[in-house]
């Protein structure tokens, strides 16, 4: 995996934000809605290395403030292990086969024991009977549920299939090479993300006039990752008073610790954030959580959020 970190890498990870630009979204408790793009006014460099110092490890940082187009990052353009994060698109991908008529929410999905992996709080409790695709798609976003995105993965077609849903909206750089719940095993390359393109992807996905969610699609999935109880020492514990985070967590359970989403103030547009922390197998999930909040903290500090 790359472990490059100086200031250029940072700015060329966060380039594929200047590229898209940033457009804005309606409140969240209603529908959001399409709106032309604002262009990136400014790409920085933030310095984390003192949260890396702390207790080792190596920090993926990127956040874009959809109010201004200013970017900023650490170690944008370097690849991190995405863990459970991916679910995000997961269910985003269900959804676009929802809308095409490929797939319908409430079909129910056979659970059996042969499906079972760690971490089944919703899926376990259903062995025997099934689940609704709408079900599955809720139990991966809110709690993670392994099995669950099995299922997800399997009924959507495949790893390949979810490959060419990253592709379909750009990202042309994620891999994606395993089921849960090896693909949170560090093999090289494979099942890792660029910060930088994640945070693209939040952007494409729920505030790009050209998304191919529609706004009922958006509001569905905003409501799981908003509704999602994981996650509550990282980027929740980062912001001001008065702000709401709609994410999605990750946890390796040997170091890596990451989480994405956006991050809304109460008036005005999202920030968009993607962190990932791949800590050292001695530090405990306090101290990788608390840089993550951290990193948030510092992000926003200089975006002129106190």
């Amino acid at each position: 995996m790359s472990t490059g970190s100086d200031r250029r890498s940072v700015l060329t990870g966060l380039g594929a934000l200047g590229v898209m630009g940033c457009s804005q979204q309606a409140a969240p408790e209603a529908a959001p809605g399409v709106q032309p793009p604002r262009p990136a006014v400014a790409m920085a460099a933030i310095d984390l290395s003192a949260l890396e110092a702390r207790d080792g490890g190596r920090l993926g940082f990127v956040a874009l403030d959809t109010n201004t187009g200013r970017s900023l990052g650490w170690r944008g353009d370097e690849r991190f292990v995405y863990c459970s994060t991916f679910k995000i698109y997961l269910a985003a991908a269900t959804l676009i086969r929802i809308q095409d008529g490929h797939e319908t929410a409430d079909r129910r999905i056979p659970v059996t024991a042969a499906d079972m992996v760690s971490h089944a709080p919703v899926t376990g409790p259903a062995v025997g009977t099934g689940l609704s695709v709408d079900r599955l798609m809720q139990a991966v976003v809110e709690v993670s549920d392994n099995p669950a995105a099995n299922l997800l993965l399997k009924t959507n077609g495949g790893l390949e299939a979810m490959r060419n849903f990253y592709r379909s909206i750009g990202d042309d750089s994620t891999r994606v090479d395993r089921f849960e719940p090896e693909m949170n095993r560090l093999d090289g390359d494979k099942d890792t993300i660029l910060p930088a393109r994640s945070v693209a992807n939040l952007q494409r996905l729920f505030l790009d006039s050209a998304s191919p969610l529609n706004a009922g699609s958006q509001a569905r999935l905003l409501d799981w990752m908003f509704a999602s109880p994981t996650g509550v020492d990282r980027i929740k514990a980062g912001v001001p008073a008065g702000w709401r985070v709609a994410h999605k967590t990750g946890t390796g359970g040997y170091g890596p610790t990451n989480d994405i989403g956006l991050l809304y103030p109460p008036t005005g547009q999202p920030v968009i954030v993607a962190a990932y922390y791949h800590a050292t197998p001695t530090t405990s999930g306090a101290a990788n959580d608390a840089v993550i909040a951290d990193a948030t903290r510092i992000a926003l500090k200089s975006l002129g959020y106190d």
